[in-house]
C-alpha cells in the first residue's frame, strides 16, 4: 500500500495498527477538490466548502487555527509551512474493516491490481542523519517549568501543557521508509502517513481528539504517562503505579472537567457524561491514563460549531484554555503548527473522527527541515526534573527511529 501511494502528491493513510477501531485502515489518495486556509475566517469558509462537497474528506486542523476564542498567536518562525486547515476530497478511497476492503475509484479493480503488484516497502533506505537538536537546554526547560508553576500558584491557571521542539536541519530522508520504521517501533491506534505536496506528517499517535457518530460526540483525552519496561512481572505493577499516581490523576481530572465544559456548549442539556475515568492503557513504550467523555449533540450544531467549542483539545493546552494558550505562546520557543492539531476524516453525512497529532515526525522535503515535539501537563504537583525526563521519554521512540 505504501509503495503504491508514492505516485500521489496528496494522500492520507490512517492506520489503527491492529488496535480495535472503527476501521483497520483508511486511505484517501489524489484530490478531486481541496480546501486550505490560514485566514481568521478559515472555519467559516470550510463550513461553506463542506456544504458543496459532501463526499469523504481527509485533512488536518493546525494548532494555530483561528477559532471563536480568537487567540492571538505571536509570529514565530514557521519552517514546516502546513496551512492552518487543509482538507481534500480523494480521487481514490480505500476502506478496510475486518476481511473486507472497499475501493471507491473510477476503475477499482485496476487500483486493487496495482496495489497487489507493488513490492513490499523496505524500511532501511535512509542515510545517517545529523544529530537531533533541541530548542531548549535542560537548564532552560527546568527554569521555565518553575516559572509556569508560579503562574499556577498565583491562580492564573490550573494546568498547562508545555512542549519543546527537537529538530534536524538538512535532513535528507525517505518519508515512506521512515514511517515504516516508526510504525514498527511504535504502533498506535491513530497512526498516519499524510502528504501535502512537499510537507509530510509521520504520526504514531495513541490519542483520539474527537469523534462524531450518529448524533453522539466522544472525546478521549490522555493525561498521565509512565515508562513501560515490557517485563511481564512488572507490567501490572507499573499499571497500578500509574493508576494511583496523585499527580497524573490531578492532571487527568482537570482535563476531563475542561472537556465536559467544552462538550456542554454543543450538547443537549444533561447529556454529557464521563464514560470512563482514569482508564489505564498500555502501548509499546508507555502506559497511558485515558478518560472518555461523551454527549448527545444539540440540534443544528455543525462542524464549525463543534471545532469552535473543542479545539485545540484540552489535553494539549491545559485549563483554563484561553489563559494557558496565552502562556504557551509566551513560554514555548516554537510554533506548533500541525503538532498538537488534529488529523482525520469526515464521512458523507457528517460523522468524523480525528486524532491528536503527537508522537509525530513532521518534515518539509523542500527545506529538509525535520521536527518533532514533546512535553507534558504541568500542575502544582509537577517536579521540573521529572517533567524534563518525561518529555525525553516521549521523544525516545522517535529519536531511536531517526538514529537506527
Amino acid at each position: 500500500m505504501l509503495n503504491w501511494l508514492k505516485q500521489f502528491n496528496t494522500f492520507c493513510f490512517l492506520d489503527s495498527s491492529q488496535y480495535q477501531g472503527t476501521y483497520d485502515f483508511l486511505v484517501g489518495a489524489g484530490e478531486k477538490t481541496m480546501f486550505q486556509s490560514s485566514e481568521t475566517n478559515a472555519l467559516e469558509a470550510f463550513q461553506a466548502f463542506t456544504a458543496r462537497h459532501r463526499g469523504w474528506l481527509f485533512g488536518h486542523l493546525g494548532y494555530e487555527l483561528a477559532t471563536v476564542e480568537k487567540i492571538s498567536h505571536s509570529a514565530k518562525a514557521d519552517q514546516l509551512l502546513f496551512p492552518d486547515i487543509f482538507f481534500f476530497e480523494p480521487r481514490i478511497l480505500l476502506v478496510c474493516k475486518g476481511n473486507e476492503l472497499t475501493i471507491e475509484a473510477q476503475y477499482p479493480y485496476k487500483v486493487f491490481d496495482a496495489i497487489e503488484q507493488s513490492p513490499f516497502l523496505v524500511a532501511d533506505t535512509n542515510k545517517p542523519l545529523p544529530p537531533v537538536q533541541s530548542r531548549m537546554t535542560r537548564e532552560a526547560y527546568i527554569a521555565t517549568i518553575e516559572q509556569i508553576k508560579k503562574h499556577i500558584q498565583r491562580g492564573d491557571c490550573y494546568e498547562i501543557n508545555f512542549c519543546q521542539e527537537f529538530f534536524i536541519d538538512d535532513a535528507d530522508v525517505d518519508p515512506f521508509s521512515l514511517f515504516e520504521k516508526l510504525n514498527q517501533k511504535s504502533p498506535n491506534p491513530f497512526s498516519a502517513l499524510y502528504r501535502l505536496n512537499d510537507k509530510w506528517l509521520l504520526c504514531a499517535s495513541p490519542e483520539r481528539f474527537i469523534k462524531k457518530e450518529n448524533g453522539r460526540i466522544f472525546s478521549q483525552p490522555i493525561k498521565g504517562t509512565l515508562r513501560r519496561t515490557n517485563s511481564g512481572n512488572d507490567l501490572e505493577k507499573e499499571r497500578q503505579l500509574l493508576a494511583e499516581s496523585e499527580k497524573d490523576r490531578a492532571e487527568n481530572v482537570m482535563i476531563v472537567d475542561l472537556v465536559r465544559n467544552d462538550l456542554s456548549r454543543i450538547c443537549k442539556e444533561g447529556s454529557v457524561q464521563v464514560d470512563e475515568l482514569f482508564g489505564i492503557y498500555s502501548f509499546p513504550q508507555v502506559h497511558q491514563m485515558i478518560s472518555t467523555i461523551s454527549g448527545t449533540l444539540s440540534n443544528s450544531v455543525d462542524f464549525k460549531d463543534i471545532i469552535n467549542a473543542t479545539f485545540p483539545m484540552g489535553s494539549m493546552t491545559g485549563a483554563p484554555k484561553v489563559k494557558v494558550m496565552q502562556l504557551i505562546d509566551h513560554y514555548e520557543k516554537s510554533r506548533r503548527g500541525i503538532f498538537s492539531g488534529a488529523l482525520g476524516y469526515i464521512q458523507p453525512g457528517g460523522d468524523f473522527d480525528f486524532n491528536v497529532v503527537i508522537r509525530s515526525i513532521i518534515y518539509n522535503q523542500t527545506t529538509q527541515y525535520l521536527s518533532f515535539q514533546a512535553g507534558g501537563g504541568i500542575t502544582i504537583y509537577s517536579d521540573a526534573e521529572k517533567e524534563w525526563e518525561e518529555s525525553l521519554l516521549k521523544a525516545k521512540a522517535i529519536k531511536d527511529v531517526l538514529s537506527s
